[in-house]
């Protein structure tokens, strides 16, 4: 089903803060609290909302340090290029994966709490396996920003 304003309404408000109660999101979409609460449970069943988290503030858990790596495969095929996936999303330091087309094969996010495990890490990830060409790895010194929010239309 295609979204209407309101659910345009209702993802806009909780891409900025899905801790509302319904009744305050209500309130901030103008409708009713049925509705809202109607909407939201439909946008959720029909795989809109992905799902609700709490972001946390880096800086406070010392979280360690950000990796944004550059990956070209050897073999591109695409019982390569699944198998490479799968082997990253069993993986809890990739935070991102993504396959990217013109330049690198992938483009991952992951999160360390130190360099000696990046690197015991990438020799698990990377130079162990056989069908990685090339890494590249960057380290974040700073992060200028940071948000989640998918532009609706």
């Amino acid at each position: 089903m295609p979204l209407d304003e309101l659910d345009k309404r209702l993802l806009n408000q909780l891409q900025d803060n899905c801790d509302l109660s319904n009744q305050d999101l209500a309130e901030l979409v103008h409708v009713s609290a049925p509705t809202c609460l109607r909407r939201v449970r439909r946008l959720k069943q029909e795989g809109y909302i992905r799902k609700q988290v709490a972001l946390l503030e880096p800086s406070k858990i010392q979280a360690g340090l950000t990796v944004i790596v550059e990956l070209t495969l050897d073999q591109q095929g695409a019982e390569h290029v699944d198998e490479f996936e799968r082997r990253m999303q069993s993986e809890s330091a990739v935070q991102q994966c993504y396959h990217v087309a013109t330049g690198p094969d992938f483009i991952l996010i992951l999160y360390v709490p130190t360099m000696q495990a990046y690197h015991e890490l990438a020799h698990q990830l990377f130079s162990s396996h056989r069908n990685v060409r090339n890494v590249r790895s960057f380290f974040s010194v700073h992060q200028s920003k940071f948000d989640t929010r998918y532009p609706i239309p």
